[in-house]
Protein backbone atom coordinates (compact mmCIF):
# COMPACT_ATOMS: atom_id res chain seq x y z
CA UNK A 1 0.00 0.00 0.00
CA UNK A 2 2.84 2.37 0.85
CA UNK A 3 4.68 1.57 -2.40
CA UNK A 4 1.49 2.17 -4.40
CA UNK A 5 0.92 5.51 -2.65
CA UNK A 6 4.53 6.49 -3.23
CA UNK A 7 4.46 5.48 -6.89
CA UNK A 8 1.27 7.46 -7.47
CA UNK A 9 2.69 10.52 -5.72
CA UNK A 10 6.04 10.09 -7.46
CA UNK A 11 4.22 9.96 -10.79
CA UNK A 12 2.22 13.11 -10.01
CA UNK A 13 5.34 15.03 -8.99
CA UNK A 14 7.37 13.67 -11.89
CA UNK A 15 4.71 14.58 -14.44
CA UNK A 16 4.46 18.09 -13.02
CA UNK A 17 8.22 18.47 -13.45
CA UNK A 18 8.61 16.82 -16.85
CA UNK A 19 7.54 18.69 -19.91
CA UNK A 20 5.02 16.35 -21.49
CA UNK A 21 2.73 19.23 -22.27
CA UNK A 22 3.08 20.63 -25.71
CA UNK A 23 2.25 24.31 -25.95
CA UNK A 24 0.18 24.97 -29.04
CA UNK A 25 -0.95 28.48 -29.85
CA UNK A 26 -0.96 29.53 -26.21
CA UNK A 27 -3.02 26.54 -25.10
CA UNK A 28 -1.81 23.40 -23.32
CA UNK A 29 -2.54 20.00 -24.74
CA UNK A 30 -1.18 16.57 -23.93
CA UNK A 31 -0.07 14.33 -26.74
CA UNK A 32 0.54 10.67 -26.03
CA UNK A 33 1.91 8.19 -28.54
CA UNK A 34 0.17 4.91 -27.71
CA UNK A 35 2.42 2.97 -30.08
CA UNK A 36 5.43 4.15 -28.05
CA UNK A 37 3.66 3.43 -24.77
CA UNK A 38 2.97 -0.13 -25.92
CA UNK A 39 6.59 -0.55 -27.02
CA UNK A 40 7.86 0.70 -23.65
CA UNK A 41 5.57 -1.68 -21.77
CA UNK A 42 6.71 -4.61 -23.93
CA UNK A 43 10.37 -3.63 -23.54
CA UNK A 44 10.08 -3.46 -19.76
CA UNK A 45 8.29 -6.84 -19.68
CA UNK A 46 11.03 -8.44 -21.81
CA UNK A 47 13.73 -6.75 -19.69
CA UNK A 48 12.29 -8.57 -16.67
CA UNK A 49 12.02 -11.83 -18.58
CA UNK A 50 8.24 -12.01 -18.18
CA UNK A 51 5.61 -13.34 -20.56
CA UNK A 52 2.49 -11.36 -21.45
CA UNK A 53 0.37 -13.88 -19.55
CA UNK A 54 2.42 -13.37 -16.37
CA UNK A 55 2.14 -9.58 -16.54
CA UNK A 56 -1.56 -9.65 -17.38
CA UNK A 57 -2.19 -11.84 -14.33
CA UNK A 58 -0.17 -9.52 -12.09
CA UNK A 59 -2.01 -6.47 -13.46
CA UNK A 60 -5.39 -8.23 -13.35
CA UNK A 61 -6.14 -7.73 -17.05
CA UNK A 62 -6.81 -10.28 -19.78
CA UNK A 63 -4.02 -11.69 -21.97
CA UNK A 64 -5.81 -10.33 -25.04
CA UNK A 65 -5.99 -6.82 -23.56
CA UNK A 66 -2.30 -6.98 -22.61
CA UNK A 67 -1.39 -7.92 -26.17
CA UNK A 68 -3.62 -5.18 -27.55
CA UNK A 69 -1.97 -2.56 -25.34
CA UNK A 70 1.51 -3.58 -26.43
CA UNK A 71 0.45 -3.41 -30.09
CA UNK A 72 -1.39 -0.08 -29.59
CA UNK A 73 -4.68 -1.63 -30.66
CA UNK A 74 -6.22 -0.69 -27.29
CA UNK A 75 -5.67 2.48 -25.29
CA UNK A 76 -5.10 1.67 -21.61
CA UNK A 77 -6.80 3.69 -18.90
CA UNK A 78 -4.80 5.51 -16.25
CA UNK A 79 -5.72 2.76 -13.80
CA UNK A 80 -4.38 0.06 -16.13
CA UNK A 81 -1.17 2.02 -16.70
CA UNK A 82 -0.77 2.19 -12.90
CA UNK A 83 -1.37 -1.56 -12.52
CA UNK A 84 1.09 -2.37 -15.30
CA UNK A 85 3.70 -0.10 -13.71
CA UNK A 86 3.32 -1.90 -10.40
CA UNK A 87 3.39 -5.32 -12.08
CA UNK A 88 6.55 -4.33 -13.94
CA UNK A 89 8.19 -2.65 -10.92
CA UNK A 90 8.46 0.78 -12.47
CA UNK A 91 6.58 4.05 -12.56
CA UNK A 92 3.90 5.12 -15.06
CA UNK A 93 6.08 7.91 -16.42
CA UNK A 94 8.44 5.27 -17.79
CA UNK A 95 5.65 4.22 -20.15
CA UNK A 96 4.07 7.62 -20.73
CA UNK A 97 7.14 9.76 -21.32
CA UNK A 98 9.87 7.16 -21.54
CA UNK A 99 12.05 8.56 -18.81
CA UNK A 100 14.58 6.13 -17.46
CA UNK A 101 15.12 5.84 -13.76
CA UNK A 102 18.57 5.53 -12.37
CA UNK A 103 19.47 2.30 -10.70
CA UNK A 104 19.80 4.07 -7.33
CA UNK A 105 16.04 4.73 -7.41
CA UNK A 106 15.85 7.40 -4.72
CA UNK A 107 12.14 6.81 -4.39
CA UNK A 108 12.85 3.43 -2.77
CA UNK A 109 14.65 5.17 0.09
CA UNK A 110 11.62 7.41 0.58
CA UNK A 111 9.34 4.36 0.47
CA UNK A 112 11.37 2.70 3.19
CA UNK A 113 10.84 5.74 5.40
CA UNK A 114 7.11 5.59 4.72
CA UNK A 115 7.01 1.92 5.77
CA UNK A 116 7.96 2.81 9.32
CA UNK A 117 5.27 5.47 9.72
CA UNK A 118 2.07 5.03 11.66
CA UNK A 119 -1.34 5.92 10.21
CA UNK A 120 -1.22 9.54 11.40
CA UNK A 121 2.23 10.09 9.93
CA UNK A 122 1.17 8.51 6.61
CA UNK A 123 -1.84 10.84 6.46
CA UNK A 124 0.45 13.81 7.02
CA UNK A 125 2.96 12.58 4.41
CA UNK A 126 0.17 12.03 1.89
CA UNK A 127 -1.21 15.52 2.52
CA UNK A 128 2.22 17.07 2.09
CA UNK A 129 2.93 15.14 -1.11
CA UNK A 130 -0.46 16.09 -2.51
CA UNK A 131 0.27 19.75 -1.75
CA UNK A 132 3.75 19.42 -3.25
CA UNK A 133 2.42 17.90 -6.48
CA UNK A 134 0.00 20.83 -6.88
CA UNK A 135 2.76 23.46 -6.74
CA UNK A 136 3.83 25.08 -9.99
Amino acid sequence: RVFLLLKIVYFAVKVSMISIIVICEGRHSMKLDYTEIGKRIAARRRQLGLKQAEVSELADISNTYMSSIERAVSIPSTEVIMRLAIALDTTPDTFLVGSARREDERWRAVAERLRTMDSRQLDLAESFLTWLSEQN
